[in-house]
């Protein structure tokens, strides 16, 4: 592709077998075909994840109408490919049996953009080959849902043959081990391997699809689909992403889906509020797919596949119908974004700021709940007349035992007196093991369901516990700190705040953001 071959005045044609316009006038100049290869456009991405997965995504559209299959054969003859994924250093530690793992990233250079284009979209200059957002999509093999698990570029991690790094340097690191007179292609590959062994390495998974996205695509992708629904707790003005955007609702495409999805100066967590940004844009993104409008408009469905496929680099053995449909029963609701569980800021030796991962038994561990099956639903079973669950016992039938657990001095013996009166046989009162209880609890034994009901009446909201260590026909209550007295429900515990790094959502959640 010589540098006047510009990718914009088309895509590259499809076979005559699959052509639409077969016949029709080409839409380059002079009347001939495209050339064939697009080397210097793939040398050049920006980061914005929301772009990565929106081009795929679209394709996930195929799966929905008889037209699929012709639509799934015009995105296979059009993507662009990639030798990503590596021979060795990407193997499974972690068992996900036969789930799918693919590996979403879009680069950090601004090269293939004209400096029009560059003002335009506020990207600034080139910022070379660092691979600014990675996203790992997990989907089991039963294709009921789907987790996006973003990783933080600065996260500090081991890159094999390098050390200690931050994540976004792994994609340059690879660049430069190819061989000297490698095609573009070939580099481009050596960077997709090395960041794949990286992210391998790190979650015990092995990576089996690659996808990478352009600037250009994910500008003419957004317009498409006729822009994405987004929604700010607080307006953003921010001169370095170009964002303008009001408090509220606001429906974004092009420049202002770009300059959504790249502010992280202004935000609160910087880089971990950009992380939610793209997120929330992909989830706005596959609503936005998933409605009416665009699952009824053949149309459409069409504009989305060519404009997805001329945006993505995938791996050389990757079917976009196969996954399309292995994804099509996926609803919102399944699709969760996580980020990879962190332990904090840090800098490393050279005073560079980085983000210290959890350690490696976490991560796998994490990595490999992603693939665990839910809990199934007991099954509803009718109780025999002659077991029907116990009925509260009597007061008068139930011997307790009272500890203080609370911290508070005294509350045993009243709260005693008080059982006393309600016609309890309250034969102890003392201090717990510890003082520091924040839940009240009811302990009681096998069999003692009935009198450990006697003595929930009594502390509603207090918490029941089957224990060995009770003495039949007795029952234990342990005053916590949010006891408030007998016949008195205590105090409810306030929802444990999330912690950095345990922000979660679904596709389906569409609450403001920063």
């Amino acid at each position: 592709m010589s540098d006047t071959d510009d990718r914009r005045d088309g895509p590259r044609p499809l076979p005559p077998r699959l052509d639409p316009r077969a016949g029709r006038p080409a839409r380059h100049g002079g009347g001939e075909p495209a050339a064939p290869g697009r080397s210097d456009s793939r040398r050049h991405r920006l980061a914005a994840g929301a772009r990565v997965v929106a081009g795929l995504l679209s394709l996930v559209l195929l799966g929905t109408s008889g037209w699929g299959w012709y639509l799934g054969r015009v995105a296979d003859a059009s993507v662009n490919r990639t030798n990503a994924i590596p021979s060795s250093g990407n193997e499974q530690t972690v068992d996900t049996g036969a789930a799918m793992n693919l590996l979403l990233v879009g680069s950090d250079s601004r090269a293939s953009a004209s400096a029009e284009e560059r003002e335009q979209l506020t990207t600034g200059s080139n910022a070379g080959m660092n691979t600014d957002t990675m996203i790992l999509v997990h989907v089991p093999a039963d294709g009921s849902r789907a987790s996006f698990v973003s990783f933080p570029r600065d996260s500090y991690v081991e890159i094999p043959g390098h050390g200690q790094d931050k994540l976004n340097a792994a994609y340059a690191y690879g660049t430069q081990e190819a061989p000297d007179g490698a095609s573009e292609a070939e580099v481009q590959a050596a960077g997709a391997q090395l960041l794949i062994k990286t992210i391998s390495s790190l979650t015990g998974l092995r990576i089996d699809h690659y996808a990478e996205v352009d600037l250009l695509g994910f500008f003419k992708l957004s317009s498409v689909i006729g822009g994405v629904e987004v929604n700010l707790c607080k307006a953003q003005q921010d001169k370095y992403s170009g964002v303008d955007l009001p408090a509220g609702v606001s429906v974004i495409s092009g420049e202002q889906a770009l300059a959504f999805v790249r502010q992280r100066h202004g935000l609160p967590r910087g880089d971990f509020d950009r992380i939610i940004r793209q997120q929330t844009f992909i989830a706005g993104m596959i609503r936005k797919m998933l409605s009416e409008n665009v699952l009824l408009d053949l149309g459409k469905q069409r504009e989305l596949v060519e404009a997805a496929a001329e945006a993505l680099t995938v791996d050389q053995s990757l079917d976009l119908f196969d996954l399309a449909s292995q994804m099509q029963s996926v609803e919102p609701g399944s699709i969760d974004f996580q980020t990879v569980p962190y332990v904090g800021d840090d800098e490393d030796d050279a005073g560079r700021y980085i983000l210290r991962l959890e350690d490696e038994e976490t991560l796998q561990s994490f990595f490999a709940d992603l693939n665990a099956e839910p809990a199934p639903a007991p099954a509803e079973t009718k109780t025999p007349a002659t077991q029907q669950a116990p009925a509260t016992a009597a007061p008068a039938d139930v011997s307790v035992e009272v500890y203080n657990g609370s911290g508070a001095s005294g509350l045993a013996g009243s709260a005693g007196s008080a059982l006393t009166d309600a016609g309890f046989a309250v034969t102890l009162t003392a201090n717990a093991d510890s003082s520091d209880y924040a839940v009240t609890e009811v302990r009681y034994a096998a069999g003692d369901e009935a009198l450990a009901k006697a003595v929930l009446a009594q502390v509603p909201g207090a918490v029941a516990k089957g224990s060995d260590a009770v003495t039949s026909g007795t029952v234990q209550l342990v005053l916590g700190s949010d006891f408030n007295g007998i016949g008195q429900a205590v105090t409810a515990q306030p929802a444990k705040p999330k912690a950095e790094g345990e922000d979660q959502r679904t596709a389906a959640d569409t609450g403001c953001i920063n």
